[in-house]
């Protein structure tokens, strides 16, 4: 067979009727833990270190509600009010935490099993501007500005997650600057996110009252509370400390309410290095690590077996202005030392990369996600939040951004799957075949063909034409394929799993502020 002949084959094979997901080369909960910054002695040095801090400082500003909890469990109060969990209080919570927990989508193709070393990418960071970067490109006069997000940005967000195959869940990446009362913020950011995706949602609350009404909300969507909490399709974002090992009194109240209505819970601990937590990297990881054992006991006490996610998220200072560095090799490695040890613990496990630094999806911003989430993928951690748009350090989403790390993400989940050894695998028939029998190339052989489906992933943006065929079809740059493709989505993917029938019942009983006629095409 002609080379010719073999390409002819090879785009008829690609042209094949789509793959059931599970012969896909990627697919959700890859299977990382390839890389351990850590050795099992540092673990375990570590892990004595985080029952030391927990023993013997304990937390300050504990409510009431958590001080009875984990006092009768054995807990003590100091005289100089710090709550203390002891050896045997942490030991109990890791026997008796849950293990192996789903996170539900409203569309049971989206569940992920958090087990073991399973890998699920996804978004999150809050970020308070949209990066307006195409400006730059079409020559508008304020090029390069950074907007404020709105409540609509959020939603569409959430609808480009929605279509994005390699981005696994939808955590808020923006808050709704147009909306100034919390509690209308809050509500509403549970609305745009769940109607936006069948994928799992989390969210956050600031107050008790917020959390409650959320609920609620979830609650008509689900078709009942019991509906609901059979299968919770979003989880709880809460940041229950303020580093160093001080509770949130009000985010601990937000805690208690979902705890007790059904939602599972990211625990997430996030001390900046140099400025909230020690600047050195493990004291950075054992400071995290404990403030989220401690609220893991507490989660355990008040419901034993609760469905809660370790989520230490230390974060890196440049030391030499105190600003915080998202895509530092340093946030890199830190990220996945806490994936390491939320596997050592045997628990499941939350940790944040692809937080780039730089402002717009450059080079800088490429090589700043390529690095911290691969670290981050092949830590084995269950979820890497924030692994999708982000730029600024948090600061800036991105839209077009988000559609590139699409494809990153693809990639990167292809280097965890790495290498399968067996027969078939190692391919000796196929190689004799074509040394044997000619034509001395594998292009259009039947084996070559099988694979291209199953074995190999391809970009959607990313280029991989010869620079003449590039050339010939305009040079764009990636982010210019981005943008095409964005403006795609958008335009055409418009969710219907929220009936409007529904829409319309939940709009008589919430504040809803995002109006019908922007969620549909006309």
């Amino acid at each position: 067979m002609s080379r010719r002949a073999g390409g002819r084959e090879a785009r008829k094979a690609l042209r094949a009727a789509p793959l059931p997901e599970t012969d896909k080369p990627v697919r959700p909960g890859q299977l990382g833990g390839r890389y351990n910054p850590l050795t099992p002695e540092q673990l375990e040095r570590i892990h004595e270190a985080m029952l030391d801090l927990l023993e013997n400082v304990g937390f300050s500003r504990a409510i009431p509600s958590y001080v009875e909890l984990v006092t009768k469990a054995g807990g003590r109060l100091s005289a100089d009010g710090r709550l203390l969990f002891p050896r045997e209080l942490i030991a109990w919570t890791l026997d008796n935490c849950a293990r192996d927990i789903t996170l539900c989508g409203q569309d049971p193709r989206h569940d992920m099993l958090l087990s073991g070393n399973r890998v699920y990418f996804g978004t999150a960071g809050a970020a308070v501007h949209v990066a307006d970067d195409w400006k730059i490109h079409e020559g508008y006069p304020d090029a390069g500005a950074y907007r404020e997000s709105t409540l609509q940005d959020l939603y569409d967000a959430a609808r480009l997650v929605d279509r994005h195959e390699h981005i696994h869940f939808f955590q808020r990446c923006m808050v709704a600057r147009d909306i100034e009362e919390p509690a209308a913020m809050d509500l509403n950011t549970t609305y745009a996110s769940v109607a936006g995706t069948t994928k799992h949602c989390g969210l956050s609350y600031v107050e008790a009252d917020h959390a409650r009404e959320g609920l609620r909300m979830l609650h008509e969507i689900a078709g009942g509370e019991d509906r609901w909490r059979a299968r919770p399709f979003a989880s709880l974002s809460c940041c229950f400390v303020v580093p160093p090992l001080r509770f949130a009194e009000d985010a601990c109240r937000v805690m208690e309410v979902c705890v007790h209505g059904g939602m599972p819970v990211l625990l997430l601990a996030a001390g900046q290095a140099g400025a909230t937590s020690p600047a050195s990297l493990a004291g950075a990881i054992v400071q995290e690590c404990a403030e989220c054992l401690a609220a893991l006991a507490c989660v355990n006490l008040m419901v034993p077996g609760h469905p809660a996610i370790f989520g230490p998220w230390p974060f890196v200072s440049d030391l030499r202005t105190g600003a915080m560095s998202g895509g530092s090799g340093e946030q890199a490695v830190l990220m996945a030392a806490c994936g390491q040890v939320g596997r050592h613990l045997d628990l499941p496990t939350g940790i944040a990369a692809g937080m780039a630094d730089a402002k717009i999806p450059d080079a800088q911003s490429g090589f700043e996600k390529a690095y911290t989430v691969t670290l981050a993928g092949h830590s084995g951690t269950n979820l890497v939040y924030e692994s999708v748009g982000m730029q600024a350090s948090l600061l800036g989403f991105s839209f077009e951004g988000a559609t590139i790390d699409n494809d990153m993400l693809a990639a990167i989940n292809r280097s965890i799957r790495g290498v399968e050894i067996d027969d078939d695998n190692l391919a000796l028939e196929t190689i004799e075949d074509v040394c044997l029998n000619g034509p001395e190339h594998f292009l259009g052989h039947p084996a070559t063909l099988s694979r291209m489906q199953t074995d190999y992933v391809y970009p959607e943006v990313g280029n991989r034409l010869t620079p003449a065929e590039w050339t010939e079809l305009g040079a764009k740059t990636v982010d210019e394929v981005a943008r095409e493709k964005t403006r795609e989505i958008l335009q055409t993917h418009f969710p219907g799993h929220i009936p409007e029938e529904l829409d319309n019942h939940l709009r008589q009983c919430f504040d809803i502020r995002l109006p019908r006629a922007q969620m549909h095409p006309v």
